[in-house]
């Protein structure tokens, strides 16, 4: 097998390969990242050089960019091509060969994408992407390295990531360590040369599949195990994982915002008492809660409401978290609708927005593809004014079962479906997208401040 740069030579260069092949110079380049060459140039390339097809350099058994959205698939290889060190394995027998990074180790998940240009290491801590392999669709991940204050989360639960370029040198005074040596030490595996615009768009016209992410210590990939496996994996509908990343016990929580040259603020002013209900909480959530001067303290995601209301809080938050709702609301419902009796101000984050939507009535379903990004507007239906959010989640509340007494207070201007809900007449609301992120950067942090609004109009 030659490589992509020695069919370069042999036929001229990348500009006399494009003219050969009736391509631009871009699917050339293409090649050199992916270190493969589509196979139905191959044709074009064995009559301009003589080589043979035992010559040409596949890594991807997958469609490329130019013919992803083609329905057909190549039948794929039972072993690595020369230079694959990784594969991801589809339910339904896709192959995508690269190279590994990361923990030599073997993850099955849902597959989907993140189309956010940065934080990919506040991505990786996620809670809420329990049970996922995530596809980057920005190509330049590592360049701003790890360190240990960008974190979610101290354990993350994402299964695996999938990108599309080897992993960047740390370029960021703020790096304390390589991209590559943090996921070796949280066991996360990864795959690099991948067509991740091809793999996207397949999620997005079908989609997110089961996948699994093989990074083998041996070198060895059996792949018709590996794809019953991905096959026999049953999915996130139905599953609750919001028990397993949970704390296991109650805690305070009392650390504010990061700022420059100051880092976070460890001494924030506490006002109001709030329990929030950890389903998998992003920190920067519990940051904005003691920013807008809230006295946190974290409880599990197990917790009663007799459990919640025994710390005697001027507020309940709902947090983020993983997995089907549905299921996480045969424990949480009661609890929430035991707090919403009380009459107590409160407040939800995506789970905890859906969780909330259940508690009063309504259902949830799960979505085709999910949102997961830092680009989403979203319209508050009261001001008319557009936001632009951070989003992560698979699941979403059913508008059209919102009992009398909820009304839809927000909406996605992508596809319509529900953002945010509140009860009349109940200091009780919710939103589905991530104030926290700060994508916008600013333009949803008055919701943690309506929050504490309601507390105050209580307490006064």
């Amino acid at each position: 097998m030659r490589s992509v740069e020695d069919i370069l030579a042999l036929i001229g260069g990348a500009d006399a390969a494009a003219q050969r092949c009736g391509i631009g110079t871009e699917a050339v380049r293409k090649w050199r990242q992916s270190r493969a060459i589509p196979p139905k140039h191959w044709p074009a390339i064995i009559a301009a050089t003589g080589l043979t097809l035992a010559d040409m350099p596949q890594i991807a058994t997958t469609p490329d960019a130019e013919t992803s959205m083609a329905p057909e698939t190549q039948t794929p290889a039972e072993q690595p091509p020369t230079g694959a060190t990784a594969v991801l394995v589809l339910a339904d027998g896709t192959v995508f060969w690269g190279m590994g990074f990361g923990a030599r180790t073997a993850q099955v998940g849902e597959i989907c994408f993140n189309t956010g240009m940065t934080g990919y290491q506040e991505t990786l801590t996620d809670l809420s992407y329990a049970g996922q392999i995530i596809t980057f669709t920005f190509p330049h991940i590592g360049n701003v390295g790890a360190n240990a204050e960008d974190v979610e989360s101290i354990t993350p639960a994402a299964r695996g990531l999938v990108v599309k370029l080897d992993l960047t040198e740390p370029a960021n005074y703020r790096a304390t360590r390589h991209l590559d040596d943090w996921l070796k030490s949280h066991g996360i595996p990864g795959i690099a040369g991948v067509d991740t615009r091809a793999l996207t768009l397949r999620i997005r016209d079908n989609g997110a599949p089961n996948g699994v992410l093989a990074y083998p210590a041996d070198g060895r990939f059996d792949i018709p195990a590996l794809r019953a496996q991905a096959a026999g994996w049953p999915g996130l509908e139905g599953m609750d994982l919001a028990r397993d990343v949970s704390c296991r016990q109650s805690y305070a929580w009392s650390e504010g915002l990061w700022s420059w040259g100051q880092g976070y603020d460890k001494n924030p002013a506490r006002k109001h008492k709030v329990v929030a209900v950890d389903y998998g909480a992003k920190r920067n959530i519990l940051r904005c809660l003691a920013d807008a001067g809230c006295d946190v303290t974290v409880v599990p995601a197990t917790a009663t409401a007799e459990d919640i209301l025994s710390h005697n809080p001027d507020g309940v938050f709902l947090s983020n978290g993983p997995g089907d709702p549905a299921a996480t609301g045969v424990y949480a419902v009661p609890a929430i609708q035991g707090v919403l009796a009380t009459g107590k101000p409160v407040f939800g984050i995506c789970l905890g927005h859906q969780l909330l939507a259940l508690a009063l009535g309504a259902k949830t379903y799960k979505l085709d593809r999910g949102h997961r990004g830092a680009n989403q507007p979203v319209q508050d239906l009261a001001t008319g004014r557009v936001e632009i959010t951070s989003q992560n989640h698979g699941f979403a509340v059913d508008d059209t079962s919102l009992p009398e007494g909820v009304t839809v207070t927000h909406r996605s201007l992508f596809d319509g479906s529900n953002e945010g809900i509140a009860a009349t007449g109940r200091p009780a609301f919710s939103v589905q997208y991530h104030p926290e992120a700060s994508p916008g950067p600013s333009d949803s942090h008055y919701l943690f401040h309506r929050f504490v609004g309601m507390i105050e109009a209580q307490k006064g």
